[in-house]
């Protein structure tokens, strides 16, 4: 389906071109009709599916045509770094409509907050806010929701995961009961169904294919242990001078400057970040990574939802994520945009089952690759972790029959 078919002002089929959007996806062409026809929709899509543009457009289009000034769409998202990604595709997407945004996200110093409070105080059409700082910005007193039309969560189950619940209802209290409610989760979990009993009116539902990665999504596996890791990963880039743009997701930001000292000095340049680095320095972070000055970013799970960077070649799993949804996510990093890529996962002793986990979900076996011999033999794949200790090993000698248990 063309864009055209949604007949949408020619301003913002043109910025539609400029971006280099073809075809609507399949979110698109079920969301944006329901969205132009003024329905409260609750919809489940993963990241890559392009469901931005599929609320972004339709809003643009109402607000292009409006008289009225004040705050008219207010988008709640999990993250900073989703915040600011979203604040650049509207701005991409609204380049030919007299459309302002501003992203209102914690992370930042007081000039940052003056610049916030002017944008909450003056025109701007659309709010893209983390809950946190929105309700601290509710809370001065002079944040005006009154004439939202349009209320949009993104990452529904994720802000709920991250305990935001609270915040939300707060901020839905001081808007408007005659309004557009849109929310959009990769998950559908009970509480999301629950949030939108409360908040939606008679909302129209879809629900596009997840949990699994995009088709250009190269999936391979090695079994490791954990000392074995970084000399794999440095072996992997170096036999890929090609790959430009790798990203490395580990589960915790205690391991980030690990890995990142781990990794230099071996002829190209790495950097790691997460939440600890102040906003200025993780946003400086990422623009080396995305103009390739940077070709090795270590990352947590903070960006697996929030990061928007194009060419991605190579994703690698350091760790293997603590929910199998956060896998997609994270593969879903490179293959973006009907590209191809490559994931690869690292799985340790205690992770396989974990990643059974995954492969059922996703309704595949993903292949797992042999290491190296100058790396040495790695776990033996098997679904019953054993504790690796001295106790355990004797408890185990003194069954006949057992022998010596392998170390898996």
């Amino acid at each position: 389906m063309k864009f055209d078919e949604f007949k949408l002002r020619p301003e913002l089929l043109e910025a539609i071109s400029y971006m280099g959007f073809e075809s609507a996806t399949p979110i698109q062409e079920q969301a944006i009709p329901e969205i132009i026809n003024k329905r409260d929709l609750i919809a489940c899509a993963q990241t890559g599916t392009g469901k931005t543009a599929a609320f972004v457009l339709p809003i643009l289009d109402r607000l292009s045509q409006r008289q009225s000034s004040g705050i008219n769409t207010l988008i709640i998202v999990p993250t900073r770094e989703l915040a600011m990604q979203l604040d650049q595709q509207i701005q991409g997407l609204a380049y030919f409509v007299p459309v302002t945004c501003k992203a209102i996200f914690g992370g930042g110093d007081g000039a940052d907050w003056d610049i916030e409070r002017k944008a909450l105080t003056s025109d701007s059409d659309i709010i893209v806010a983390t809950p946190g700082k929105m309700i601290a910005h509710l809370n001065m007193g002079y944040v005006k929701l009154d004439k939202v039309e349009h209320l949009i969560l993104d990452e529904a189950d994720k802000m709920l995961d991250m305990g935001f619940l609270p915040d939300i209802q707060k901020i839905v209290s001081f808007i408007p009961v005659e309004r557009q409610t849109l929310m959009f989760s990769a998950t559908m979990p009970p509480k999301i169904r629950q949030l939108a009993k409360q908040i939606l009116i008679d909302p129209a539902e879809i629900s596009i294919e997840m949990s699994k990665p995009a088709e250009g999504v190269l999936q391979a596996a090695y079994l490791t242990y954990d000392h074995q890791k970084t000399p794999l990963i440095n072996s992997l880039i170096h036999n890929k001078p090609d790959y430009h743009s790798i990203l490395v997701f580990t589960s915790t930001k205690s391991k980030v400057n690990e890995i990142v000292r781990m990794m230099r000095g071996k002829g190209y340049p790495v950097e790691g970040i997460s939440s600890d680095l102040e906003q200025k320095e993780r946003n400086e972070v990422l623009s080396r990574f995305k103009a390739k000055e940077t070709r090795v970013l270590i990352a947590t799970d903070v960006l697996s939802r929030g990061i928007d960077i194009k060419d991605i070649n190579l994703v690698i799993n350091y760790d293997v994520p603590g929910d199998a949804e956060d896998y997609v996510h994270r593969v879903g990093r490179t293959a973006r945009a009907n590209t191809t890529g490559v994931a690869i996962t690292l799985i340790n002793e205690k992770d396989m089952p974990r990643f059974k986990r995954i492969e059922e979900l996703i309704g595949q076996e993903i292949i797992k690759l042999p290491l190296k011999i100058e790396l040495g033999e790695g776990p033996v794949w098997s679904l019953k972790h054993r504790p690796h200790n001295k106790q355990f090993n004797h408890r185990k000698k003194s069954h006949k029959g057992h022998g010596r248990p392998r170390n898996k």
